[in-house]
């Protein structure tokens, strides 16, 4: 067995180990990358940087009075309602909302409801 061992081992691209725990031999084939041997290993690169996420908004303009981040919106989720007020103004808006609901979805109601009352 040494003798077969002896005559494969010297093929760079294939190495044998052998396992005997039986009467008969086990042989094991493993495969070398050539361009990796003698070479220094390659460092790792660092682990991409997370992306910075951004509070969403809870002052909006007012589509009555045009002031900018005049328009509050208040989440109430016991009672499943959005409230949207304009502090100038005072015109205010109110939705019913779920647990996915954010403010900008209870401000786009808002303006929903302003377009379909124009028309």
């Amino acid at each position: 067995m040494n003798v077969l061992f002896n005559k494969l081992a010297h093929f760079r691209s294939i190495c044998f180990r052998v396992r005997s725990t039986s009467p008969r031999v086990v042989l094991y084939r493993c495969y070398i990358n050539r361009s990796a041997m003698g070479r220094r290993k390659k460092a790792n690169k660092p682990p991409p940087k997370r992306k910075i996420i951004q509070a969403l908004d809870t002052m909006f303009n007012c589509p009555f009075c045009n002031h900018e981040k005049s328009c509050e919106v208040k989440m109430d989720r016991e009672r499943n309602t959005g409230f949207i007020t304009c502090t100038v103004c005072l015109e205010d808006y109110q939705t019913s909302i779920n647990y996915l609901s954010e403010p900008i979805d209870v401000y786009s109601d808002w303006i929903d409801a302003c377009e379909t009352a124009n028309t």
